[in-house]
């Protein structure tokens, strides 16, 4: 390795998948964010935490733009990926959701089989010029999710057939399919069990070695158990952010320590 890569491998713009920079959300005349500051580390997990209405969803849809969709949302400020403006005039916004995948807090599964779930980004996408390209498309996707070798035998089964932890995985193999940077989970364990949890929190450390995910969890247990570094949220302003193991063990701010111990929340 040459001593300018190796400089480049250190730096923290090497190290930063995703900045946000005095990012401002309303929604009408409601502000819902203020001035949140965050460095998103690539191949890691990071935690969003805090109370319901605080503001983490609205962060993670800021991500992706999701929030274009909403009317009266207004979004200001600078979001930054690889140390391109993501709200820049003239950006493609279909190309950013396939960067920057989503996985939501109930499974939605297309009303169509396995393989056309994990296909259908990458048709859409132009990923692949043959069926036999597509067919390791879907195969590695699945995979990759954990999944692969429950569904091998019924991939022309709905995908809406499936039990809601494998309902998720297909979604996190959809989202994969479509080659991403990032992959955002907005509670993405909300609605299933424990089993099907543990396996989508073990499919995380897995998957962090290809891909930096974000994750909003109501459960700090889990941020605990999945994330390398952690956002609290409160009010709509990040109070602190830092490793998950200081976040946890020796929070700087008493609202963080209130919020951790449950005094509030």
């Amino acid at each position: 390795m040459t001593a300018t890569s190796a400089t480049q491998l250190r730096s923290p713009l090497y190290l930063t998948k995703l900045t946000t920079r005095d990012l401002d959300v309303f929604y009408g005349d409601k502000q819902a964010l203020f001035s949140v500051n965050l460095d998103i580390r690539k191949n890691q997990v990071t935690s969003l935490i805090g109370p319901s209405g605080c503001g983490k969803s609205t962060f993670l849809r800021c991500l992706n733009r999701m929030n274009d969709v909403i009317e009266s949302c207004r979004v200001e400020g600078k979001i930054t990926l690889d140390g391109e403006d993501i709200y820049r005039e003239g950006i493609d916004v279909v190309q950013l959701r396939a960067r920057i995948g989503m996985v939501f807090q109930k499974p939605n599964p297309f009303p169509k089989s396995i393989y056309e779930n994990v296909a259908y980004g990458a048709r859409i996408h132009g990923l692949a010029a043959s069926r036999p390209e597509l067919d390791e498309i879907v195969t590695s996707s699945l995979q990759r999710a954990g999944l692969f070798e429950e569904v091998k035998d019924r991939l022309e089964e709905p995908g809406t057939g499936l039990s809601g932890g494998q309902q998720q995985r297909l979604c996190i193999a959809r989202a994969i399919a479509v080659q991403p940077d990032v992959i955002l989970m907005d509670e993405p364990c909300s609605a299933l069990d424990p089993i099907a949890t543990a396996r989508i929190e073990e499919l995380m450390e897995e998957l962090r070695e290809n891909y930096t995910i974000v994750i909003v969890t109501h459960s700090m247990q889990q941020a605990a158990r999945v994330s390398q570094r952690t956002a609290f949220f409160h009010l709509g302003i990040v109070v602190e952010e830092g490793e998950t193991p200081q976040i946890f063990t020796d929070p700087k701010d008493p609202r963080t320590r209130d919020y951790i111990t449950g005094r509030f929340g």
